[in-house]
């Protein structure tokens, strides 16, 4: 039996943030106690470094230490930005009666789930499966050997006690019922999406599209934007897939409702007004109040999402929330040595949002005369719109609208509203800022450098090649020990071998790098993390690829991501990298991988279709043409500037002086001396070339 689950992002509990402190505020304070999370580097482990529980991090000792004593494990999952993850800490973790029983009667195993999401991932779905819900904080008791038999979210100090004592007890009572439960609950952990290899194929069709896009255009909001209930994420990649369903078919509403989503998301108070970026959520279905937390993952993806929209549909708004999030992630979340940091807290000073949020009265205080348009513009009242009578800034028409209301300009608008929110920027910065997790992950930062990359191509904005460029070294720098590659990066340590996700989100953002800069090294690195991934994650047996290399050491199951989420499926990615690969170097065994692999999810996609809209984004590329775009002679990479500027859907595109004709082999035969020629390949049958980027474009048009 095959068992799909929902992306765990929609239960609200325990997705909500707060700050605690970091490492370096604790490292010179005196402690009562200290655990072997002290000598950790993600942020998350080190809050917990000196509860009164004796934590220990995942590892063999932490292990081999509840074997040898025949203890119950105490698994215990979260994040730095989680602010019920805080409240359990706070509740229970700090609490020395609660430490009492977790250090009599179990081992305790603290983990950050964004350094292991491998972990997090199969106790997940067991928790799924107790539950039918999930969420962090996720606590689980297992077995001396890691298999869990029972677990949840969050508890109250008095039920998470109640739940110990009992669990000790069946433990020394009644170890048959635990094994018992702990073999089935295990077997169905490994049955949960599991992939089974599609033998006999039928070519791809419309009709999987539409039994895909049928469901999904009933749940589309026309009105807010995104899709109808709350809380609302971005998700930038299912709004990506909608895009390219309207560009290839009559979709007038899948257009209107990917338009209105970036419109409001833009708006809302899930966008910060004044300093950039997006926080991770909206609890409502307004985009109005956001949950606060900033993540890198969510602003690359989006960044890129506006970028490619801009091209398509070239909107002052689209340019503004793109060139202000890259401002915001390049002044917060940048290390000296350019790598990208985690995510931003919630909280600060114990209060959700307490850093953006503003009265009325404070407004007035610093704007004077300005106070009153500016808050009608921003929909600031005394009675505020948030907590404690405050207000997110949120905008309910265009700047062009405003004006015309107060009989300015628009120039002179946006200069005057330009002016007020230096004015409220400058004077936040002197408030107590949210949290900073601090460690760099691989895959967040190919995200945000796919991101630098696609502004660059939208906007043709040298600085942000020089960012995607400075990250692309860090991580080849830091995070690569020839094509292997490391997770986590913190104060000059790397610790955590890869998941496919960081190879997979890593290689795709190398094919863009190349399509920025026609500079085949990107092209070669990208090789050569796919080529890695064939050696060390693909099964044979399902033509998938696992989410943990053959190098780790093996967990109770060995699982796959299948189904995209708030960061696609490294499945998805990777096989769409495949595809282009595949194509690129006129590989067949990448091109065989990609469309089995296809096949092998085709039954489920319908089902929930959001959750497979990368996959989506393959299925397109095998029902529409795709074409083969090279560029070849002396002005070849200024042809290719001016080339992706442009939003041609189901493209690659190759660019090459003569002096490069022997890396590809779609550079074979395509060189005249001292001209530059461009051609539209499909299949490698190519058209008659031409010789400007006008004439190109009209044969590319769908």
């Amino acid at each position: 039996m095959t068992m799909r689950f929902l992306p765990y992002i929609w239960p609200v509990l325990c997705l909500f943030a707060c700050t605690a402190p970091t490492a370096t505020d604790t490292n010179h304070m005196e402690h009562a106690h200290t655990n072997a999370l002290v000598h950790e580097t993600s942020p998350y482990l080190l809050q917990h470094a000196h509860n009164p529980v004796n934590w220990y991090p995942w590892n063999d000792s932490a292990l081999a230490k509840a074997q040898a004593e025949n203890k119950l494990i105490v698994v215990s999952v979260g994040y730095a930005a989680c602010h019920w993850c805080h409240v359990m800490e706070h509740e229970s973790f700090e609490d020395s009666t609660v430490a009492e029983v977790m250090n009599e009667h179990y081992v305790s195993i603290k983990v950050d789930r964004e350094e292991r999401p491998d972990i997090d991932q199969i106790y997940m779905t067991a928790v799924q499966l107790m539950t039918q819900r999930g969420g962090w904080p996720m606590n689980v008791v297992c077995l001396p050997d890691g298999r869990p038999i029972w677990g949840g979210t969050y508890f109250p100090k008095e039920n998470w006690i109640d739940a110990l004592l009992q669990l000790k007890d069946l433990w020394a009572n009644k170890p048959g019922d635990a094994f018992r439960y702990a073999e089935s609950l295990t077997d169905g952990i490994k049955r949960a999406e599991e992939i089974i290899s599609v033998k006999n194929p039928q070519p791809f069709a419309a009709e999987d599209l539409e039994a895909v896009l049928e469901p999904w255009r009933a749940s589309l909001d026309l009105r807010l934007g995104g899709r109808g209930q709350a809380p609302k994420f971005p998700i930038p990649n299912n709004w990506e897939f909608l895009t390219r369903v309207a560009q290839y078919g009559d979709e007038p509403h899948v257009q209107e409702a990917v338009d209105i989503t970036l419109k409001k998301m833009a708006w809302g108070g899930i966008y910060d007004q004044l300093g950039g970026g997006f926080a991770r959520y909206s609890v409502d279905p307004y985009w109005k109040v956001p949950h606060f937390e900033k993540m890198t993952y969510d602003n690359g993806q989006l960044v890129s999402l506006y970028a490619d929209a801009y091209r398509r549909d070239p909107q002052p708004l689209y340019k503004e929330v793109v060139y202000q999030t890259l401002e915001f992630n390049d002044r917060e979340m940048t290390s000296p040595e350019g790598g990208f940091y985690s995510s931003l807290d919630a909280d600060s000073e114990g209060e959700e949002g307490k850093f953006y949020v503003w009265t009325k009265a404070e407004i007035y205080a610093l704007l004077g005369e300005d106070a009153a348009w500016f808050g009608d513009y921003y929909g600031v009242t005394e009675r505020g719109n948030w907590e404690h009578r405050n207000n997110v800034l949120i905008i309910d028409q265009t700047k062009e609208a405003y004006a015309e209301s107060l009989g300015w300009s628009v120039e002179e608008f946006d200069e005057k509203l330009q002016s007020a929110k230096a004015k409220l920027f400058e004077a936040r910065a002197e408030r107590i800022r949210p949290g900073l997790d601090d460690k760099i992950l691989t895959s967040w930062n190919a995200l945000m450098l796919k991101g630098y990359v696609d502004a660059y191509i939208a906007f043709d904005e040298p600085a942000f090649l020089e960012t995607a460029l400075r990250n692309a070294h860090f991580i080849e720098d830091k995070l690569r020990n020839g094509d292997q590659l490391f997770r986590n990066y913190k104060e000059g340590r790397a610790t955590i071998n890869a998941f496919l996700d960081d190879y997979a989100l890593l290689a795709d953002a190398y094919l863009h790098l190349y399509r920025a800069t026609a500079d085949p090294h990107w092209l070669n690195q990208a090789r050569g993390l796919i080529d890695y991934t064939f050696l060390h994650f693909y099964s044979g047996e399902s033509q998938m690829f696992y989410y943990t290399s053959d190098l780790d050491p093996k967990l109770i199951a060995r699982k796959m991501e299948v189904m995209d989420n708030v960061i696609p499926a490294s499945n998805s990615v990777l096989a769409n990298t495949l595809f282009e690969l595949g194509h690129l170097f006129g590989e067949k065994r990448y091109l065989r991988t990609a469309e089995q692999m296809l096949q092998n999810v085709r039954a489920d996609m319908p089902k929930y279709g959001s959750g497979y809209s990368n996959w989506g984004l393959l299925l397109l590329k095998y029902l529409h043409p795709y074409r083969e775009v090279v560029v070849a002679g002396p002005h070849s990479h200024a042809f290719l500037r001016e080339l992706t500027q442009h939003d041609v859907p189901n493209a690659l595109f190759v660019a090459a002086s003569e002096a490069q004709a022997g890396q590809l082999p779609l550079l074979e035969d395509r060189f005249v001396e001292g001209e530059t020629r461009i051609y539209v390949c499909e299949n490698n049958v190519c058209q008659l070339p031409v010789t400007t980027v006008e004439a190109a474009l009209k044969q590319l048009q769908p």
